[in-house]
């Protein structure tokens, strides 16, 4: 009787110990995913310094993109990977040249082909940090269109992430819809009315057909 009590006391306490052990890795999970977003808030904030034409477009990008990732069924792990890719999208861009990205005319073949490289660039400085190694493959392909007609790599329909697919539509949802400097922002239905256009060309129809939905 005394060996099973002491037995049974036994397993109770590593039961205890056990369940500390994973409430204390809880609580660091969390505030290393905290540690995460404070670091991405503060990658944002430092691309609206740089470019501030686009001042907020990240953050709203980033909700229309996590809504519909949501609505394509994605699970949370995944959308928490497409939601970064969408917020650091034009990270790559800070290292653009200010003569190149804040030029107020039309930029010449030479200075597109330096823009263009904002893909690449936004991929070299992601993908060595462990967090944001699937979100950079995101960056790195989020001009790709649907027909392959886009860069940096002419990828085309399911060669490309699913996350740049959702993104694409996300991004000219809010492009069309925010005001820009050369015209004021047009209406929704505008939007709608081009990216429902655009299906299987620059857009992937299936998440053309969610957002539509």
């Amino acid at each position: 009787e005394a060996l099973v009590k002491a037995r049974t006391d036994l397993l109770d306490s590593a039961m205890v110990d056990l369940q500390r052990a994973l409430e204390d890795r809880e609580r660091a999970i969390t505030e290393l995913e905290r540690s995460y977003d404070i670091t991405l808030e503060a990658l944002g904030n430092a691309l609206d310094l740089k470019d501030a034409e686009t001042e907020g477009h990240s953050k709203r990008v980033t909700a229309f993109t996590m809504a519909i990732a949501h609505k394509l069924g994605l699970s949370d792990e995944r959308r928490k990977v497409v939601g970064r890719g969408a917020f650091l999208h034009d990270i790559g861009k800070m290292a653009i040249p200010d003569a190149i990205l804040r030029k107020p005319g039309r930029l010449t073949a030479e200075e597109q082909a330096v823009m263009r490289d904002h893909c690449l660039l936004g991929y070299q400085m992601l993908r060595k940090i462990p967090f944001l190694s699937e979100a950079a493959e995101i960056v790195f392909s989020h001009q790709e269109h649907y027909d392959g007609s886009g860069y940096p790599n002419g990828l085309h329909g399911d060669q490309i992430p699913i996350g740049a697919r959702i993104f694409a539509v996300a991004d000219t949802l809010d492009a069309m819809t925010s005001d820009r400097p050369y015209r004021r922002a047009l209406p929704f239905s505008t939007a709608r009315a081009e990216i429902q256009r655009e299906a299987s060309r620059q857009f992937d129809p299936k998440v053309v057909e969610v957002f539509l939905a």
